[in-house]
């Protein structure tokens, strides 16, 4: 099984950059997007052999999720506890799995959200802790946080700045050790300059200067099922890149 997640900043404008040629390229069986910044009756799409989920925010214009996915879910809802005004998670339920396509809050400059932050995340770890007792956890998306220094490129410059404070780095990790495994590293522990966002400033994408914050996490039980992980930074149309996950289940 094929797996894609890519925050797409914009789905509408990513729709006239070859998307749709993109997606079918990449022949996910579930391809997850986030940052849609759309209200469903916004836009007009239908990729054929998929059944799609979006979750919008109530504020136009921010935030949001999708699934396209070939085999239809048994089910899927829309955000946990009391997160549920930024369309930021879908969670479909499978035979075998459960999906979760998340969006994290970012923290922002001057870490202006960091509580919010801060609770949502221990909030989500508690909720997926629960919901892997039921079934085995893929979790997909943009989790906004570079998590080592070997995930981003100016790791001592960054320090403290949003995406690298030791507050979210630390939340990151106590959701790995709630039972949950960083798929790349788990394949590739000590590769370097392997990124999949890069600022739109100084050129830093075609210099690869840049950070890894999209992540495909899985619970450790099915961890020796992945086969493999990858980033394609080959792939234009956001200030991300697409990432993948190939899982036998």
């Amino acid at each position: 099984m094929k797996l894609i997640s890519w925050n797409v900043n914009g789905f509408r404008a990513n729709l006239n950059k070859n998307f749709t040629e993109q997606f079918y390229a990449l022949n996910a069986d579930i391809f997850c997007i986030q940052e849609t910044k759309l209200q469903p009756e916004q836009v007009t799409v239908e990729f054929e052999g998929y059944t799609q989920y979006f979750n919008s925010a109530i504020r136009k214009g921010y935030s949001g999720t999708a699934i396209f996915t070939k085999q239809t879910p048994l089910q899927v809802t829309f955000n946990y506890g009391k997160h549920t005004d930024e369309g930021r998670t879908i969670i479909a339920e499978y035979e075998n799995f459960i999906l979760l396509n998340i969006y994290v809050p970012n923290a922002q400059r001057e870490l202006t959200r960091l509580d919010y932050r801060m609770q949502w995340e221990d909030d989500f770890r508690n909720f997926v802790t629960e919901l892997d007792k039921k079934k085995p956890l893929i979790i997909c998306g943009d989790m906004n946080v570079a998590h080592q220094e070997i995930d981003l490129k100016n790791p001592k410059t960054n320090i403290g700045n949003a995406g690298f404070t030791n507050e979210e780095r630390g939340k990151f990790s106590a959701l790995l050790a709630a039972g949950f495994t960083d798929s790349f590293r788990y394949l590739y522990p000590d590769k370097q300059n392997a990124y999949t966002w890069w600022s739109y400033m100084h050129q830093a994408r075609m210099r690869n200067v840049g950070w890894r914050i999209d992540y495909f996490l899985v619970s450790n039980r099915i961890a020796p099922k992945i086969t493999q992980a990858q980033i394609y930074p080959e792939i234009t149309g956001s200030d991300h890149c697409p990432v993948g996950l190939e899982i036998t289940l």
